[in-house]
């Protein structure tokens, strides 16, 4: 074999790991949001962006802007590992501390809501980009106001439904539980926990108990003054449609729009830029580093995702391959040195 050729063939060897790593360490985020009963940036979405009717979204895109309402399937923390509690400070639980969802956070007794009653219940969570995980509900102690900016210590102590892996139909995650008996207005509270990853989000639901929600205002518990409360809807296919080409969400597969010009301010390398993947500011948190992979279908047509490689594999890989392709380039010169000599001394 010619010096030429092993050069060629050791610089190949080099490109295939790169392109190898190209197709499977590719980034797949999960993303959604509780859809029954609907979640407040979910019905701030439905209402639209840029026009809503309800004074609680008018306040909140007076204060956060439309683009968090086009993104509403990723209020979340990329590196959350369960541990929520501890690193989502109180009073920016809608927002899991995120300033981009701040408007989520807003203290109203008039955000739109869904109407509940004690007992079984069914829960979909749209899911545009499922992942195995888990799901926890939360819902507020007797005496809430939602004039009040919530915290943890406004939740029960524990979550009155909690779920692994739950059935995904029609592009939403379904499962029971047992609401607890209340009375007036009130908050759930979901964390959807990923098990291959620890990306986690979050979702603050309001719902009233004991009359239409049209008519509910704050619980006889509370000082708040009671106010109307529009009825929340989620939104529909046509309108998710509608608004991803102004998403900056990047679903990896799962739906997702063709990436656009005015995207690459919140793009790095392929994934969405740093404020989409950090905990919230403590003094002490470090930007996360989200493990993410190409989605799979299963039987039923649902999608599932399997876990996948990082930025480090990316990098290590890429590394590797210029080191290979530095190697032929280094013994296709000393080759050609050494023929040249053998010229010169015939």
């Amino acid at each position: 074999m010619t010096a030429r050729r092993q050069a060629a063939r050791i610089a190949a060897l080099g490109v295939v790991p790169l392109a190898l790593t190209t197709l499977s360490a590719a980034p797949a985020t999960a993303h959604g949001s509780m859809q029954d009963p609907v979640s407040r940036v979910s019905a701030c979405y439905a209402e639209g962006p840029e026009n809503p009717r309800s004074a609680a979204c008018k306040a909140a895109v007076a204060a956060m802007g439309t683009q968090p309402l086009y993104d509403w399937n990723e209020v979340n923390i990329a590196d959350a590992a369960g541990k929520s509690k501890q690193i989502i400070p109180d009073g920016k639980l809608c927002s899991a501390g995120r300033e981009k969802y701040k408007g989520l956070d807003l203290p109203r007794a008039e955000w739109p809501a869904t109407a509940m009653k004690a007992g079984t219940h069914t829960f979909t969570y749209r899911a545009t980009a499922p992942h195995k995980g888990s799901f926890e509900l939360y819902i507020t102690k007797d005496g809430y106001n939602p004039t009040k900016r919530l915290t943890w210590s406004d939740l029960e102590a524990k979550p009155f439904a909690k779920v692994t892996d739950p059935t995904l139909k029609n592009g939403s995650y379904v499962f029971t539980g047992t609401v607890p008996k209340k009375s007036g207005r009130h908050l759930i509270y979901s964390i959807w926990q990923r098990s291959d990853s620890p990306e986690a989000f979050y979702t603050c639901s309001d719902v009233t108990f004991g009359g239409a929600a049209g008519a509910a205002g704050a619980p006889k518990e509370s000082s708040a003054p009671a106010a109307p409360a529009p009825k929340a809807s989620a939104p529909s296919d046509a309108q998710i449609a509608e608004g991803a080409e102004k998403s900056t969400v990047d679903h990896h597969g799962h739906g997702d729009h063709k990436p656009k010009a005015a995207d690459a301010k919140h793009t790095q390398h392929g994934r969405k830029a740093a404020e989409h993947t950090k905990r919230p500011e403590t003094g002490s948190n470090v930007e996360a580093k989200n493990a993410k992979a190409p989605t799979a279908i299963n039987n039923s047509g649902d999608h599932l995702a399997q876990t996948g490689g990082d930025d480090n594999t990316t990098t290590l890989a890429i590394g590797g391959a210029a080191v290979l392709a530095a190697g032929a380039a280094v013994l296709f010169t000393v080759n050609g040195r050494r023929r040249a000599a053998r010229r010169g001394r015939g």
